[in-house]
């Protein structure tokens, strides 16, 4: 795969790093699991806004696409979700910069957003 190639190109390499990002809620799972191992019900208690409907779909993108490990105890056979060293890769570096940019930026998103009379984040 060519590093420089068009973004418009379907095997491109920004078009698969956006594809794991695309969904809502993904990134957002990712970075909770930052903080380390977590059971879905501690996911869904502590993040704000997610449904468990979307949850486990969530949590099933990312373990197909080696972002997080599914971990289930034999004892109880209760399960939880933690980061794989790919999505750690993923959420403590390009992530975490997306983040920062957001706290940096935040003021002249929202004023261009206010300016264009735009309600949500979506565009269009």
């Amino acid at each position: 795969m060519d590093n420089h190639c068009s973004p418009f190109a379907a095997d491109c390499s920004v078009r698969l790093a956006t594809d794991l990002i695309a969904h809502t809620w993904d990134p957002v799972v990712l970075m909770a699991l930052r903080a380390g191992r977590r059971r879905r019900i501690d996911l869904l208690n502590g993040i704000a806004g997610v449904s468990d409907k979307v949850l486990p779909q969530a949590l099933r993108r990312l373990h197909t696409n080696g972002l997080i490990t599914r971990i289930t105890a034999p004892a109880d056979r209760s399960v939880a979700y933690e980061l794989s060293e790919l999505g750690g890769s993923l959420a403590d570096g390009p992530l975490a910069a997306l983040g920062q940019w957001a706290i940096d930026h935040v003021d002249q998103v929202l004023a261009a957003r206010e300016h264009h009379g735009a309600r949500s984040g979506s565009p269009g």
